[in-house]
């Protein structure tokens, strides 16, 4: 495991690796194998989190898994889910982002109107009985067993309930879950301009009223479908003019800047003589957007 080494249960497991393999080589093959418990811990990332660790053995299964399951899947998500993807992430939503808005206000021409959303608990409200009926259509009975092992090994507010934030598979599960409602926003309520980063998800368009009149079409199906809510502080409708909030960035028409509470966690950072790799990191966030007395006011012009 890349950047796990020092790690006390990494080298625990390390120290009899051969041995730890082939135990769980033989629990898969004989079906013997059961997914342990969970270690709980608590991150600022930046807002609050609580993550949920498996152990090394178990890890070391969910990547196996992710590495087979993810080159299925990937190619039944459409184009326009970039969380957790090969050759997608966050700044190419971003450039998708500035594209559909050209699209929609048809260069500026137009008013172009945004439906944001955010689901509400995201991670802790997917339901297990639905994400297994969605997997039953493409995985054969045995993968089927070892992921149902994986899925029912954690549950958030009552059983049957969520996937641990700490899992690598959870990654891919929550994108073949989230699959069901992208097919129907693009094709059931043919929207043309969606997309959709784990939680989040934006519809452009010139006319309000249509996005308006989908908005309860959303909450349906996600409801009724998914068994998911949206956050009811975190949806709106609005232009782009007026400056829509997605992904860190508060973007416009022709632009856009970083949200202030990023900014401002981002010059407390730098105010406390952070790494090489840190300044890095902000550097290449900065590079995305219009940032330049930023990048000047903390000192990495260039």
């Amino acid at each position: 495991m890349p950047g796990k080494r020092g790690k006390s249960d990494v080298t625990a497991f390390s120290l009899r690796l051969m041995d730890n393999i082939f135990s769980l080589h033989r629990d898969l093959l004989h079906r013997t194998y059961r997914h342990g418990g969970y270690q709980a811990f608590n991150i600022s990332d930046p807002k609050p989190r609580r993550i949920h660790k498996a152990s090394v053995r178990d890890r070391l299964l969910h990547h196996a898994v992710y590495r087979v399951l993810y080159l299925y899947f990937d190619r039944k998500f459409i184009a326009d889910s970039y969380s957790c993807r090969v050759g997608k992430g966050t700044h190419r939503a971003l450039n998708r982002f500035r594209r559909f808005g050209w699209k929609a206000g048809k260069n500026n021409t137009k008013t172009c109107w945004i439906l944001k959303c955010d689901i509400r608990k995201f991670f802790a409200s997917v339901d297990h009985g639905k994400l297994l009926t969605i997997l039953e259509r493409d995985l054969d009975e045995g993968t089927l067993w070892l992921v149902r092992g994986v899925i029912v090994s954690f549950s958030s507010t009552r059983p049957g309930i969520g996937l641990p934030l700490g899992n690598l598979t959870s990654q891919l599960f929550v994108n073949v879950y989230m699959n069901e409602f992208d097919w129907f926003v693009k094709h059931c309520l043919h929207a043309k301009c969606y997309i959709r980063y784990a939680d989040d998800f934006v519809v452009f368009s010139e006319n309000r009223a249509w996005l308006e009149r989908i908005l309860p079409q959303i909450r349906f199906f996600l409801g009724e479908q998914l068994k998911l809510d949206l956050h009811p502080d975190k949806v709106s409708v609005s232009t782009l003019a007026s400056g829509v909030d997605f992904l860190g960035w508060v973007h416009f028409p022709n632009y856009r800047v970083l949200r202030t509470a990023t900014k401002r966690r981002m010059l407390r950072r730098m105010n406390d003589r952070p790494k090489p790799e840190t300044i890095a990191s902000y550097r290449g966030l900065l590079a995305h957007g219009n940032t330049y007395t930023l990048r000047k006011r903390i000192g990495i012009v260039g």
